[in-house]
């Protein structure tokens, strides 16, 4: 529902632009990252209403309350003053003075500023000054009042998007724990935050900001952000999300995104975006906005002029306000990104969800997207008397000495079951090579053939089941172990994949620059056909534009540099956000924030579920104005009782655009 002289829309979000369209290739805009990083931000609770329209709302509630009060004793007064009807019409007029001033502002701006919301406010105005001239002063006062008290329930109700975006800034909003350069904690507000501060985190308590784990292991719930069902542990150098919640250790996290650079703050920005951005069912009924108020104009003439029943006429003005209909695909678009923003799934705005609906083929990249985009360890073969527990404590101390991925994969895949150690005090890194280091027991030794053979008598050659990257361990001049190597599939893929040919997007194209052999292995495995592999930046392009040129509409999935040409070029695209570069989650329409591909059928999903909703909810909207337009003609409703039907329509509108927030 909307105020006649409500704060217009697109005012709401300042610095949110009006987005339309749904293609990459169409001129959409894009929501980056830049001028955010190296200045401080806006808490979260700062990027809803401003004060002053928050001000505004409550003063015209104060004096729709006052007018209220004016209203009630003037129709008490007749029965407390037997017979003085005169001063009874005073107070109802006195009434209708008091919130006219806003409702003809509202009217006004509308004039400047056209839009459907400014059929409503003119309607309203013209409804009062036909109740001042017929003289029906209670109608006059009691119509304004009534769309107000229905405004502000609207503001407080469950999908109200103000009150949603409320709720999420208040997962950052409060005093924050500050580490200064000397070590101090100083306690200071969320708006002093920076990049680059480190903040202590106590068990209990909200992360206040996107940042990096630089000290403690905890336990952290990510469930309102990401989507997570399950608690993650978080220890030094894990990625954690403002508004994420500390389980049950102390944590020191260095602030690396806040206010709207951080991924709360893209969600509220874009929950304003939802509520400011046009649907194109709003933008052609704009079009005709113009006729359609002389229509109505038109129709309470005739009713007047046929029934000489000035109560009809005001009815049929009252009856005409389209807010169930201008609300209809908003609503559903708010709920829409709520919905998602709850499953971990994060869309740019309402158009890339109604673009989800005729996704018919996915073409998805391999390293990072499929796979995990990073070395792990798959094959450890002992050699003879090895002792694995030892091999592999030896082999953690000596990966600590390098940043060589080899050297990471081993650290992910041995340390969390060995007690830490520190690196050898004498060692040292041969780049391209492998590590050295002199031990109590001897020289140690973790690499590449090439270099094992040199401290190793009779080496024996590289295990021939080993056709990835591997590297050995040596101790002593004897071989211990042999480590294989591999870029592993997401454990969700196949599931995700099968969800998607469950929603009937059969077509499945994986499109990556990596060799032949590997890219049909992975394809294999999840179930994909058809694969093009050795493709550049420009193949992928090409690829893409030319499924839309054959009448597909492609959803391309990808995470990096190389995949950004066809994330623009697709009908609709998603970026894996938790370990995908910048420039390719900026690029993309939806971000998955916890690199869970079973939420690309989630998304589709959703996106059919949401255009459902808004196709009924436009049917509901039409067909409500319609019957109440109607039965105000036909002299059945009053004008008030048109303002009492307008709101309930609003509210069955609102109501099923909340489906997609129950129904989970």
């Amino acid at each position: 529902m909307t105020m006649p002289y409500e704060t217009p829309t697109s005012q709401r979000a300042p610095g949110a632009a009006q987005e339309t369209g749904s293609a990459h290739a169409h001129g959409h805009e894009r929501d980056g990252h830049e001028g955010h990083e190296g200045r401080a931000g806006p808490s979260v609770a700062t990027l809803v209403m401003s004060d002053a329209e928050r001000r505004a709302i409550t003063r015209h509630t104060l004096l729709a309350l006052f007018a209220g009060a004016l209203l009630l004793l003037s129709l008490a007064w007749p029965h407390l003053a037997s017979g003085d009807a005169t001063l009874a019409q005073v107070l109802a007029a006195v009434a209708s003075l008091v919130v006219a001033p806003p409702v003809f502002a509202g009217a006004w701006r509308s004039l400047r500023t056209p839009s459907l919301h400014g059929v409503t406010d003119r309607l309203i105005a013209l409804a009062m000054l036909g109740a001042w001239a017929v003289g029906d002063m209670t109608t006059a006062a009691l119509l304004p009042i009534v769309m107000t008290f229905g405004h502000a329930l609207e503001e407080r109700s469950v999908l109200g998007s103000q009150e949603a975006i409320r709720a999420l800034g208040r997962l950052t909003a409060g005093d924050v724990r500050r580490v200064s350069a000397a070590g101090a904690i100083e306690t200071v507000p969320y708006d002093a935050l920076r990049p680059g501060d480190v903040v202590d985190v106590l068990p209990g308590s909200r992360v206040p900001a996107d940042g990096i784990v630089r000290h403690g292991r905890s336990a952290i719930d990510n469930g309102p952000i990401t989507g997570e069902s399950l608690p993650q542990d978080a220890g030094e150098g894990a990625r954690v999300f403002g508004g994420a919640m500390n389980l049950d250790g102390p944590l020191r996290v260095e602030i690396t995104h806040v206010g709207k650079a951080s991924t709360l703050g893209k969600v509220v920005e874009l929950m304003q975006r939802a509520e400011a951005a046009k649907p194109p069912i709003t933008q052609a009924l704009e079009r005709y906005m113009d006729a359609y108020l002389a229509l109505v104009l038109l129709i309470a003439a005739i009713v007047w002029f046929v029934s000489a029943n000035a109560s009809a006429m005001l009815a049929v003005i009252v009856a005409a306000c389209p807010c169930a209909l201008v609300l209809a695909a908003p609503s559903t678009a708010i709920a829409g990104i709520a919905a998602g923003a709850r499953r971990g799934i994060l869309f740019r705005n309402a158009a890339f969800i109604d673009a989800l609906a005729e996704i018919d083929t996915l073409v998805i990249d391999k390293t990072g997207t499929l796979t995990h985009g990073e070395l792990r360890v798959t094959t450890v073969m002992l050699q003879p008397g090895a002792d694995e527990a030892s091999t592999l404590a030896l082999a953690v101390q000596l990966a600590q000495v390098s940043a060589h991925p080899v050297c990471r994969a081993l650290l992910r895949y041995g340390a969390p079951g060995i007690q830490h150690t520190e690196p050898p005090p004498h060692s040292r890194e041969l780049r391209g090579l492998g590590v050295l280091a002199t031990m109590p027991e001897g020289e140690a030794v973790l690499g590449r053939h090439d270099l094992l053979e040199q401290y190793v008598s009779a080496m024996p050659p590289t295990p021939a089941q080993l056709d990835g990257p591997c590297a050995g361990i040596a101790l002593n001049g004897r071989l211990l172990a042999w480590f294989g190597f591999a870029d592993t599939v997401r454990a969700e893929a196949r599931e995700a994949l099968d969800g998607l040919r469950a929603l009937g997007i059969e077509r499945a194209t994986l499109l990556t620059g990596d060799r032949e052999r590997v890219a049909r292995r992975v394809a294999a495995e999840v179930g994909i056909d058809t694969v093009v592999a050795h493709a550049l930046p420009h193949d992928k392009l090409d690829y893409v534009l030319g499924e839309i040129g054959a009448g597909h509409r492609p959803m391309v999935v990808g995470d990096g540099l190389n995949d950004v040409l066809a994330i623009k070029a697709g009908a609709t695209s998603v970026a894996m956000g938790e370990r995908g570069i910048d420039i390719a989650v900026a690029a993309a329409d939806i971000v998955l924030l916890a690199d869970d591909l079973r939420r690309v059928p989630d998304s589709v999903r959703l996106g059919r579920r949401c255009r459902r909703i808004a196709t009924a909810n436009a049917a509901i909207g039409l067909a409500w104005t319609v019957a109440v337009l109607t039965l105000a003609a036909l002299g059945v409703l009053s004008a008030v009782a048109s303002a009492v039907l307008h709101n309930v329509g609003t509210f069955v509108v609102i109501a099923n655009a909340g489906r997609l927030l129950r129904d989970e």
